[in-house]
């Protein structure tokens, strides 16, 4: 482990911020387009699901080895370097050719690149402003990462609608080599790799546990890891669904259609995301995810309802409202749960794993209820699987009170058997 850096200055942390906005279209790519993108190659919503669902098994088995591995490594930048272009090289190959093995092998390869983004993000973000800093820090990011994915979807709405789905590529590559050049930025010397994975500062760890006990000794995680599982199988489809929806009831144009759909969601995110940062400061974790989870429900009621060019502003709006949160409190808690461990980032992606079980089955899920039983019910199946989420959150919150308080000064560790 390298040395002890201290908490990193403002022109320090500008790389780290543009970093955050680079990457959010270099690594979705063609991602929230590749629905409508396989639907006009004559591909039906019961495949589509299939193959974005591969993809996502792929990538939740890869989260908490890739956790593991950014907790040991001193070269954390490589960590989105390497996916990076990973990302934009497999994505390509959805161009050359639409058969279901070969997009399913490229959503294999991209989620398993992809995987290792998240903890070495929090990682590098922890290492860089220690725990004190690190609320408001992850705020920050979460708030340039969706400023990113609003510009990046613009951008590539207006590039397909002009030039087709090629420029979205082209533009997602841009990205990624202004991402390589932002992460190349950061000093090495301003990350401290001791205090990236959750040790004391300038002390041993003093719970030292392994990767496959993370979950299992920590309660408060395990809740957490199961309500964002809950969760996130009935969210991950609604996107691609209600852009299938729309587009196939009102003949909209595709990729203009979820450019604006992710604009809308990004654009709110932004906000939220801030407005989370002061929450969890003043309120604490708990009542922020409680309020992601409880816009879940209203969502699929609404998009069952509103199927319609109109009808992406209050869904989106209410997938930024729940998706902000969550960015910014889920690092947070694990941050704050796991610290004095030494295992802050593969418990991170513990996290990611559980909550990405949910999300490679929702696609998978949705696409088949859609095509058995019509969009409007799928919306609302998917829509209640959060409230089972709300009922975990209700049920342990004297369990999660202590480390969902509200922000102290100093963040004490907690102790593992919660």
């Amino acid at each position: 482990m390298s040395g002890s850096a201290t908490p990193a200055a403002p022109q320090v942390v500008w790389p780290l911020q543009l970093l955050n906005f680079f990457m959010a279209d270099a690594q979705a790519g063609i991602g929230p387009f590749l629905g409508v993108f396989l639907l006009a190659h004559g591909w039906e919503s019961g495949a589509i699901g299939t193959v974005m669902t591969i993809g996502g098994v792929a990538g939740m088995l890869m989260t908490t080895p890739a956790g593991a591995l950014v907790d040991t490594t001193v070269h954390k930048r490589l960590y989105v370097v390497m996916p990076c272009l990973c990302v934009i090289l497999a994505s390509a190959i959805i161009l050359v050719s639409q058969q279901f093995w070969l997009v399913a092998a490229s959503q294999v390869a991209t989620a398993i690149a992809g995987a290792a983004i998240g903890p070495a993000m929090a990682g590098i973000t922890l290492g860089m402003v220690n725990q004190r800093g690190f609320n408001r820090q992850n705020g920050r990011n979460q708030a340039f990462n969706h400023a990113g994915n609003v510009v990046g979807a613009g951008l590539s709405g207006y590039l397909g609608w002009r030039f087709g789905f090629t420029a979205v590529f082209a533009l997602a590559a841009i990205f990624g080599v202004l991402s390589i050049i932002s992460v190349w930025c950061i000093p090495a010397s301003s990350i401290d790799h001791r205090v990236a994975r959750g040790m004391k500062e300038g002390g041993a760890a003093t719970v030292p546990v392994s990767g496959y006990q993370v979950l299992v000794e920590c309660r408060p995680l395990l809740v957490l890891a199961a309500a964002l599982a809950l969760f996130h199988l009935g969210n991950g489809a609604m996107l691609p669904l209600y852009g299938l929806a729309v587009v196939d009831k009102t003949e909209a144009d595709p990729a203009g259609f979820v450019a604006v759909t992710i604009v809308v969601a990004q654009a709110v995110m932004i906000v939220v995301s801030l407005l989370a940062m002061r929450l969890a400061e003043t309120r604490g974790y708990w009542l922020v995810l409680l309020i992601s989870f409880a816009a879940l429900p209203l969502r699929g009621v609404i998009a069952a309802h509103s199927m319609s060019t109109w009808g992406v502003y209050p869904v989106q709006a209410l997938d930024g409202i729940g998706a902000g949160l969550q960015g910014v409190a889920v690092p947070g808690l694990v941050a704050r749960l796991l610290n004095g461990t030494g295992r802050i980032n593969v418990g991170q992606g513990a996290v990611m794993t559980v909550q990405g079980l949910g999300a490679s089955l929702s696609p998978a899920l949705g696409g088949w209820i859609a095509q058995e039983m019509g969009y409007g019910p799928a919306f609302l199946i998917l829509g209640g699987f959060a409230l089972g989420s709300i009922g975990l959150w209700l049920a342990f919150a004297a369990l999660l009170g202590p480390a969902c308080a509200s922000m102290p000064a100093t963040t004490a560790p907690v102790e593992m058997n919660g």
